[in-house]
């Protein structure tokens, strides 16, 4: 196995924003050029580990701009940093080396709602890269990589990494919604009639949508798109791997797919991450038991995000 999980390397550091854009409503993309010490630091940065934003000194959009049911949270004050994956890193430059960031990110509270007004030129304070990110076994040939609604951009990530590192893998990825309006990325139709995530069809990769209430693509949950595929292509368990990222119960729907197929299987795991490093504790994610029967917890931010899912006892 490639040593995907030796990277302890990580720093605070400065980020120049580069561009901030709603790409659909509620769903921004914003990407950012790392300092000198930050570039360093991501050059070997896998796909999966996440990053903690200082936001604490952005301001608010106009009362114009705040959506309604945000209007009393919008004023608290920021005082944790929050955790962020990328669905999209590049080298930009060589001598010296820089690299740019993408994150994909939904108005969700009063922080990501501040990043709304985060302008080219603007500075950010970061903390990162943190955790362990997704790993490829050797002796894989093929990967299926499953994603629900903000899922997505570790698997983008994820999907762009594989293309520069593995170009002979077989990638398959299955992208899922409640409905059209809640993808966070491109959805267009395809040759066939079916609806494609043009994200990761750019990368040649062949992928496949579904949404909850049949606004386009597969009509149903992204996992039983995948469990009709996995049904209808039988691929071989020894060579292949599986993928997921998304609400805890599609991940749940996801390791039980490999398992009754007999395939490994990494999800990445969510939960609220106050501080990225250990130290608040506030990030437990119960696995399975040791050998006396008692349960284990692991920490999402620092032994995750990501699980093999084997390991994880999923809440439901």
């Amino acid at each position: 196995m490639e040593n995907d999980r030796a990277n302890d390397k990580k720093g605070s550091f400065g980020a120049k924003v580069l561009s901030n854009k709603a790409t659909r409503k509620r769903y921004w993309r914003l990407n950012l050029e790392l300092d000198a010490a930050g570039s360093r630091l991501f050059l070997h940065v896998k796909p999966g580990q996440f990053a903690e934003f200082d936001l604490a000194g952005v301001s608010l959009p106009p009362a114009s701009a705040i959506p309604a049911e945000l209007c009393d949270a919008a004023c608290r004050q920021i005082i944790l940093r929050r955790p962020f994956s990328f669905s999209d890193v590049k080298l930009i430059s060589d001598s010296p080396p820089a690299v740019s960031v993408e994150v994909l990110y939904r108005i969700a509270g009063p922080a990501t709602l501040r990043m709304t007004t985060l302008k080219p030129g603007d500075r950010l304070d970061i903390i990162g890269p943190l955790g362990n990110g997704f790993s490829v076994p050797s002796g894989k040939s093929g990967a299926i990589l499953i994603a629900g609604g903000m899922g997505s951009p570790p698997l983008q990530h994820l999907a762009e990494y594989l293309r520069a590192n593995h170009p002979k893998t077989d990638v398959v990825v299955f992208a899922g919604a409640k409905s059209l309006d809640d993808f966070p990325f491109t959805v267009q139709a395809g040759d066939d009639g079916t609806a494609v995530p043009v994200e990761f069809a750019r990368l040649g990769d062949r992928a496949w949508v579904a949404t909850d209430d049949g606004s386009a693509g597969f009509h149903g949950l992204v996992t039983e798109l995948a469990a009709q595929w996995l049904d209808e292509n039988a691929p071989d368990p020894n060579e292949t791997i599986i993928y997921g990222c998304g609400p805890e119960v599609m991940l749940a729907a996801v390791a039980g797919l490999a398992a009754a197929h007999g395939i490994d299987c990494q999800v990445s795991m969510e939960r609220m991450m106050g501080c990225g490093i250990g130290l608040c504790q506030s990030c437990a994610v119960e696995t399975a038991a040791d050998a006396a029967g008692e349960t284990v917890y692991k920490l999402c931010c620092k032994d995750g995000p990501v699980f093999e899912s084997k390991d994880v006892s999923f809440r439901l």
